[in-house]
């Protein structure tokens, strides 16, 4: 990576634990495409220790793409395809997309966006995976009405302060809008620091 490119800690702090969980749920062969990636941290990590997988990396930010493109040419990996300007609240963005996909991932991505890039996201996962296909979201959640920490209670309420349209997403919801795309709640498992990891499997081929 380019030394003046930016970095995120928390990329940092969780990357080896997201892996460990992707090692058992991705196929050994694939696709994987990265919504959100900033810094590049999670993409270049995972793509070095599954190289056996095709990784795209994307982000809404055109800043951040220019310096996940520096990166990619610098890296001179084969198996790391050119990065992607993604808006998920744009409806024509699996378009940009020329390859075959078999997951797609986001990490600490939907409580600091409004929920129509949730609704975005799974609708055009769903456009662009087969079924078997996987969405995984890693983050804090409220489960059954309820957080998880005091921690993530006063996250919850700083991201509000911030932007009334950002927070922490209540499980139940986004299962139900999941649903709605044709896919179905694999599993939940708990991760350090109370996040967790949500995985989606693709059932119905409701888009098309």
């Amino acid at each position: 990576m380019t030394p003046d490119a930016p970095m995120f800690a928390a990329a940092d702090r969780n990357k080896d634990v997201i892996l460990d969980v992707l090692r058992d749920v991705l196929p050994p062969t694939g696709g994987v495409l990265e919504i959100a990636s900033g810094g590049g941290q999670h993409v270049f990590h995972f793509s070095a220790a599954l190289p056996d997988l095709d990784w795209w990396s994307s982000d809404y930010n055109p800043d951040l793409v220019t310096a996940l493109e520096q990166r990619v040419t610098a890296a001179g990996q084969q198996n790391l395809r050119a990065p992607l300007q993604i808006d998920v609240k744009q409806t024509g963005w699996p378009e940009k997309i020329s390859g075959n996909l078999d997951a797609v991932i986001s990490a600490n991505m939907i409580h600091i966006a409004p929920w129509s890039a949730c609704v975005g996201l799974m609708e055009g996962a769903a456009r662009l995976l087969a079924p078997g296909g996987l969405v995984y979201f890693y983050g804090p959640f409220i489960v059954d009405g309820k957080f998880s920490s005091e921690g993530n209670k006063s996250f919850d309420r700083s991201l509000r302060a911030e932007n009334p349209e950002w927070g922490l997403r209540h499980l139940e919801e986004l299962c139900g809008l999941a649903q709605s795309a044709g896919f179905v709640l694999d599993q939940t498992i708990e991760m350090p620091v109370n996040n967790l990891s949500v995985l989606f499997r693709r059932v119905a081929a409701k888009y098309l």
